[in-house]
């Protein structure tokens, strides 16, 4: 996968990619992430972005020529590419828009400044609008690394074993159940028995009893929507009713 990421701070974009991970995922050529400055295709003879908005109000807006000229750039040699927008406004990003993001073939991402962009901008190239959650930023960076990482964990290779995915939390809108390392006991402090029996079965059952726990307690609208079998859902009746 090749991702661009159109903005006036490359070097947040840069810096994040020279650590952990993702700079081996990139470095294994799982995919590849190019930052490009968005000022560096002002016309303006000052290299301005931004001016007031028509009809007034606080702040200053992104202009479109800058934003127009960056995306079909990038649409020059990745012409198929999904352009994201970054705004609160936009659809708000969870695994499931993550692992589909996950399968494209390009994807650009533009991150605004000031009190937003252009409309037309948005109107006019803009594929998604992705938020990450209902709170607003002072820019699209972080909300980019954001979304960056949680698609690049979907993309084969980055996180190892291709199955990692099916026990963490939100997959099947469940929460992940707790874990526990060596030393067994630390201070008084016991790890489960079922967890060092052996008995794998009673581990799945133990898991999966404590996912639904967590989820009732922390985040019972997920429920709502989770894939529960019968027995899930006979437990849930259950501590439900205790």
């Amino acid at each position: 996968m090749n991702i661009n990421v159109l903005t006036l701070f490359p070097d947040i974009i840069d810096n994040y990619f020279n650590h952990s991970m993702g700079a081996r995922a990139v470095k294994k050529g799982l995919f590849n992430v190019k930052a490009l400055n968005i000022r560096d295709f002002s016309k303006d003879k000052h290299n301005k972005v931004d001016d007031t908005p028509f009809g007034g109000g606080a702040g200053m807006l992104m202009t479109p020529q800058p934003l127009f000229d960056s995306v079909n750039y990038v649409k020059e040699s990745h012409p198929k590419t999904k352009i994201i927008f970054m705004s609160p406004k936009g659809k708000v990003l969870n695994n499931k828009l993550a692992r589909e993001l996950a399968d494209s073939e390009s994807l650009t991402f533009v991150c605004g400044h000031y009190e937003g962009v252009d409309q037309r901008f948005i109107d006019e190239l803009v594929d998604v609008e992705l938020s990450i959650g209902d709170y607003v930023l002072t820019g699209g960076e972080l909300a980019t690394l954001v979304s960056i990482d949680a698609i690049m964990r979907f993309i084969p290779g980055v996180l190892g074993a291709e199955n990692v995915h099916e026990e963490e939390s939100f997959e099947d809108d469940l929460l992940e159940y707790p874990q526990y390392t060596r030393p067994s006991d630390y201070n008084g402090l016991k790890v489960p028995d079922v967890l060092t029996s052996g008995h794998h079965a009673n581990i799945k059952k133990w898991q999966r009893e404590r996912q639904i726990e967590e989820t009732l307690l922390k985040r019972p609208d997920l429920l709502e929507r989770a894939k529960l079998s019968k027995a899930d859902k006979a437990y849930l009746n259950k501590i439900n009713n205790t």
